[in-house]
C-alpha cells in the first residue's frame, strides 16, 4: 500500500483596508454566497506576493502592490461531502491600485464589498475562510513583516534551478 503524502494547499490573500472598511468578495461556493479576502491559490512560477497580487486583479479588478506580510496562517476546513483540507495562507498588506475598467472578475465571484471589522465579525456565518476575521484581527493588530522574509529562490520562476545559492 502506497503511503499518501499530506500537502497544505497554499493560497495568498491580501487585507486591503481604507478608511476603517475591508475590500473583501461575495463569491458562489458549493455551501451558497460567502464573504472572503481577495485570495486564491499559489500558482507554478510565482512568490506568494506575486500570487497574491494576481489573485486580488482576478477577484476585484483592482492592482495590488504587497507591501507587508501580515502572517502566515494554517486552517484545517471538513465538509459535509468528506473532503478534508488543510490550507496554509500567505496574508498581504500593500496598496491598492487602479482599477481596471471593464475588467471581468473571477468566475464565482459576484461582487466587491467594503466592509467594517464590525460588520465582518456579525458575519462569520458567511465567511468561506476560517482565516478571515483572523487576518483583519491581525493587520488591525499592526503586524506586520518585511516582504524579504518569504525567500523565494529563482528556481522557483524557472531561473538557474541547478544553481543552489548556498542553501542546504
Amino acid at each position: 500500500m502506497a503511503k499518501h503524502r499530506w500537502k497544505p494547499n497554499v493560497t495568498v490573500a491580501a487585507v486591503i483596508e481604507r478608511d476603517g472598511r475591508f475590500l473583501v468578495v461575495e463569491e458562489e461556493t458549493r455551501d451558497g454566497l460567502r464573504l472572503n479576502s481577495p485570495a486564491g491559490h499559489l500558482d507554478p512560477g510565482e512568490s506568494p506576493a506575486e500570487g497574491c497580487a494576481r489573485e486580488t486583479l482576478e477577484e476585484t479588478a483592482h492592482r495590488f502592490t504587497p507591501t507587508a506580510l501580515i502572517g502566515i496562517y494554517m486552517a484545517r476546513q471538513r465538509s459535509a461531502r468528506g473532503d478534508d483540507t488543510t490550507y496554509m495562507r500567505f496574508a498581504f498588506a500593500g496598496t491598492l491600485g487602479e482599477q481596471e475598467p471593464g475588467r471581468a472578475l473571477d468566475h464565482g465571484i459576484v461582487r466587491t464589498l467594503w466592509m467594517s471589522a464590525d460588520e465582518l465579525r456579525a458575519s462569520r456565518d458567511r465567511h468561506r475562510s476560517p482565516l478571515l476575521m483572523q487576518c483583519v484581527d491581525d493587520y488591525l493588530a499592526g503586524r506586520r513583516h518585511p516582504l524579504d522574509l518569504i525567500h523565494v529562490h529563482a528556481s522557483v520562476a524557472g531561473k538557474d534551478p541547478n544553481h543552489d545559492e548556498g542553501e542546504e
